[in-house]
């Protein structure tokens, strides 16, 4: 497995590691608001010194509802995508759901996801390898952490492991910081996703839910466990998200908590 202070998207701080972050909306919305969140990002990033990488999904398959916002779709959500990276200069991130999705995602994207509900198709995370690009492999929900490094076998060493919560019953979904350290122990990089793991399945009204007032403690919680990296939904106003707005941080509130978690991560790295 390729050691993981090898990865070419982080940089070395005075504690060896640096923190990285995938943030973006849920969803592809317009190019404009796109845009818009991906300027704010560059700045924090610049400002803060850290690799921020940009995510969004061009289309969103695994909806409650099939009257739910999908996304623009592949031809033009890959446009927005390479705009981004063209105009703003983020690297970024985006899912894939099929296999015959990953080539041409790839043209555009430095990291493809999986989705967690996705995580053991043994066909998508080959197409993925394939590619060449990292991959960065959501934790299914009714995935035991450390059944995931089957999931690595088959996406190879480009792998990245993000923790999005475990199913507690109905519409509930848990965080086991004990299964992060699980996850760690497999020799790749571990993110939190920090906004997912907030989410009520199905608990709208054909939609899912969300408790948004629990993601950043439960962020600060994950930097504790000496986590590599963080996911966050952003939007400039989530109550009018398409997606996911219940669980998704403003872009002020993601702004102001920044420096707060990397001085975190910094004092968890010292103390190693």
């Amino acid at each position: 497995m390729k050691p993981y202070s090898d990865y070419p998207f982080k940089k070395s701080d005075r504690a060896g590691r640096s923190l990285f972050i995938i943030a973006g909306p849920c969803v592809i919305e317009s190019e404009k608001i796109s845009l818009r969140i991906a300027q704010k990002l560059r700045a924090l990033s610049q400002k803060h010194g850290l690799t921020i990488i940009f995510k969004a999904s061009y289309d969103k398959a695994n909806r409650t509802s099939a009257a739910s916002y999908r996304g623009p779709g592949k031809a033009a959500g890959l446009k927005i995508l390479q705009k981004v990276k063209d105009t703003i200069g983020l690297p970024v991130c985006t899912d894939i759901h099929t296999p015959d999705q990953a080539q041409e995602a790839s043209g555009v994207a430095d990291i493809l996801q999986i989705p967690a509900f996705l995580c053991r198709q043994t066909d998508l995370l080959a197409a993925a390898a394939a590619t060449g690009k990292y991959v960065n492999i959501k934790k299914g929900q009714f995935m035991a952490p450390a059944d995931m490094r089957y999931a690595i076998e088959k996406a190879g060493p480009k792998s990245l492991l993000t923790e999005r919560g475990t199913f507690f019953g109905y519409n509930r979904l848990v965080v086991d910081f004990t299964g992060m350290a699980a996850m760690k122990r497999l020799g790749v990089p571990v993110i939190f996703d920090a906004t997912h793991s907030v989410q009520i399945p199905g608990g709208g009204d054909g939609c899912s839910s969300g408790n948004r007032e629990q993601v950043v403690p439960l962020a600060r919680a994950a930097l504790c466990h000496n986590i590599n990296g963080l996911f966050f939904e952003v939007h400039p106003d989530p109550d009018r998200a398409l997606c996911d707005g219940a669980n998704t941080l403003s872009l002020q509130a993601f702004e102001k908590n920044l420096p707060r978690f990397i001085e975190l991560f910094e004092t968890m790295q010292s103390w190693r």
